[in-house]
């Protein structure tokens, strides 16, 4: 989290502040690069090289993209429903009908991807050219926002970055987007270092009520869901890829004559093309002897190892195996949710503060929203429900229904039927 005190702002934004800010932040690209190039299999082993002569196989295993996509998928995959009293009703259809436009419900996606990938994903709300609110996600390497040093942290400003290409794909220089509370500031400059110093080449009113850049934590730490396994995860390309090297070592190996010299034959050919063609090798007498030069064979080692490792960054990354052995089978929804526990606790710290962040989006539209004159509900008493993408079983649900019939309200009873939308 970037931080300044509000104090730097009340006569304004200076170069120095916003400058400064974005030096801060570029100092966290590095890593970001590296995060999106082991999602992408482009990780360590990649880079790695031997000696002239022997096999360098360089196997990038999808553990990273497996993680991500299950984490973002159970935290965002399922709808939010959102609920709100009758005082609310017809404010909140109206936001819905706004969040529908906008497909809130697919940048909601590729923003729990985006924290769980980089530690945080960057929503940025605007206008589109038809006047209505809309929404999109935002590359957090390129994005940000500053926030004061109260103990609420509110935003003071957001800052969206981007090369600027020319006609034929040449970079000409940067452009900078710098939202404020109620304008939108724009900087170009051909030097990243010294983009914020010149004065804005242009500035624009908006109408969100605050700040129209919104930040979507993974944690409160800010960091990614594979930075407790990525030394795992290279361990696991390297031990793959020597398995391979080896493997290729050992049909290339050496054959070691002792007691005996092979000679070209009366057809010309030489002893590797006898050897190869043939298939046969005729040793003097009973002292010669040939074999070839092996490494010892550690196969099961490797095959434990790999099994270790493997299990540990499931472990530590929170993510299970869903292709497991223990996954299979008629298991009840009690059995499932006991063996996804570790990802449930990581998605409701997850859930934490991601409906903090679907809380200020909703302000933001709200906020425009009646600028237009229409109704809008109050967003702090809005009830958001994160609905799970977990394997159901209807005829186990539709059975508990059937039994606490007579006990339980219809209403009720008709909420917990999966295949039921409303």
């Amino acid at each position: 989290m970037i931080t300044r005190n509000r104090q730097f702002i009340k006569d304004g934004l200076s170069g120095k502040l916003l400058q400064g800010c974005l030096n801060e932040h570029m100092r966290t690209v590095e890593e970001m690069n590296r995060l999106h190039d082991v999602y992408m299999g482009k990780g360590e082993i990649l880079r790695r090289t031997r000696a002239e002569g022997l096999p360098n196989n360089r196997l990038s295993h999808a553990f990273a993209r497996y993680i991500v996509t299950v984490a973002s998928g159970y935290l965002a995959g399922g709808s939010v429903q959102y609920t709100a009293g009758d005082e609310n009703a017809a404010g909140l259809e109206e936001l819905q009908r706004a969040y529908a436009h906008a497909d809130c419900q697919s940048v909601d996606m590729e923003l729990a991807k985006c924290a769980s990938l980089y530690g945080r994903g960057v929503e940025l709300i605007y206008s589109g050219c038809d006047t209505r609110a809309r929404s999109c996600a935002l590359d957090p390497r390129s994005a940000f926002v500053v926030y004061d040093e109260s103990a609420a942290h509110l935003p003071l400003f957001g800052v969206s970055l981007r090369p600027v290409q020319g006609e034929s794909g040449v970079m000409q220089g940067f452009e900078a987007q710098v939202y404020t509370e109620d304008h939108i500031l724009t900087f170009r400059s051909g030097d990243v270092s010294r983009l914020m110093l010149a004065s804005p080449v242009s500035a624009e009113r908006h109408y969100f009520g605050g700040v129209p850049m919104v930040e979507y934590w993974n944690n409160d730490e800010e960091t990614s869901d594979l930075s407790g396994v990525m030394s795992l995860m290279e361990a696991y390309d390297v031990l793959q890829s020597d398995r391979v090297n080896d493997r290729e070592q050992q049909v290339d190996a050496l054959l070691l004559l002792y007691g005996a010299q092979l000679m070209v034959d009366e057809r010309g050919r030489t002893p590797a093309q006898q050897l190869r063609q043939d298939k046969l090798l005729y040793l003097p007498d009973r002292d010669a002897g040939a074999e070839y030069l092996c490494p010892a064979q550690t196969g099961q080692d490797a095959e434990t190892l790999r099994l270790a490792l493997e299990k540990d960054i499931h472990k530590f990354s929170m993510v299970p195996d869903l292709s497991d052995e223990s996954f299979s089978g008629n298991l009840s929804g009690v059995a499932i949710k006991y063996k996804l526990m570790g990802l449930e606790q990581l998605t409701r710290m997850k859930e934490r503060y991601f409906r903090e962040a679907l809380r200020e989006r909703m302000r933001r539209y709200c906020h425009f929203l009646s600028v237009k004159g229409l109704r809008t509900p109050d967003a702090n008493s809005v009830r958001m429900v994160f609905r799970r993408t977990l394997p159901v079983d209807a005829l186990e649900a539709a059975q508990m229904v059937k039994t606490l019939d007579g006990m339980v309200d219809a209403d009720t009873l008709r909420s917990q039927l999966p295949f039921l939308e409303n």
